[in-house]
């Protein structure tokens, strides 16, 4: 009886879920100032979890006053990408990254185009018609990614403790692929907070 009440301890504990913590990162130029658009992408010491990813939101960026609208898009492998115009001219939707060389031709107000992004890495899009429209979107394997907001922060939930592989992208990073990569201890409870100075190229 001792030996079963032993075996039935271990079995608990080892169907225990794995204990999680979060991680908070403030992304600063070299002067100190704080850097939006980021992409911080995750690899937890666990590894991925199985399954579908899925970003709370939508995997659509609209051409808008002349504009890409989010000018960084964060979207998993896999996802179609819908590009609703809602300009009163026409746009010409292209790219020409690695990851996804795609054309989508001369289409007008209110009417959408879509892609399918089925490589991870990040792909500039552009406006063959309008030279000054720039967007830019990052495709991802890692359910544990967000985009830095106005004040450079970024927040991500949920993750295995142990040493985490954070990787930190922006179209300005000087640095090979416009990445970063960073070790970040992810606690058992509670949240990891880490400021990450970041070395930009000048805007065009």
């Amino acid at each position: 009886m001792p030996n079963l009440r032993f075996a039935l301890i271990l079995l608990s504990c080892t169907a225990s879920p794995v204990v999680a913590g979060d991680l908070n990162l403030k992304l600063v130029d070299a002067a100190g100032r704080p850097v939006s658009d980021a992409v911080v992408s995750v690899r937890p010491a666990g590894g991925i979890p199985e399954g579908p990813i899925r970003f709370p939101w939508p995997t659509t960026m609209i051409q808008q006053n002349v504009a890409f609208v989010p000018h960084v898009l964060i979207v998993p492998v896999g996802a179609t990408v819908r590009f609703p115009n809602k300009d009163k001219v026409r746009h010409h939707v292209y790219s020409f990254s690695r990851p996804a060389k795609f054309e989508i031709k001369l289409f007008g107000q209110d009417e959408t185009r879509s892609y399918t992004f089925k490589t991870p890495g990040a792909v500039a899009v552009g406006c063959n018609i309008h030279d000054q429209m720039t967007g830019f979107i990052k495709v991802v394997e890692t359910p544990f990614a967000a985009k830095s907001d106005a004040a450079g922060t970024a927040r991500i939930t949920g993750m295995a403790t142990g040493t985490a592989q954070v990787t930190i992208w922006h179209p300005l990073l000087r640095a090979k692929d416009n990445e970063l990569v960073v070790n970040v201890p992810i606690p058992g409870s509670g949240a990891a907070s880490k400021t990450v100075p970041l070395t930009l190229r000048a805007a065009r």
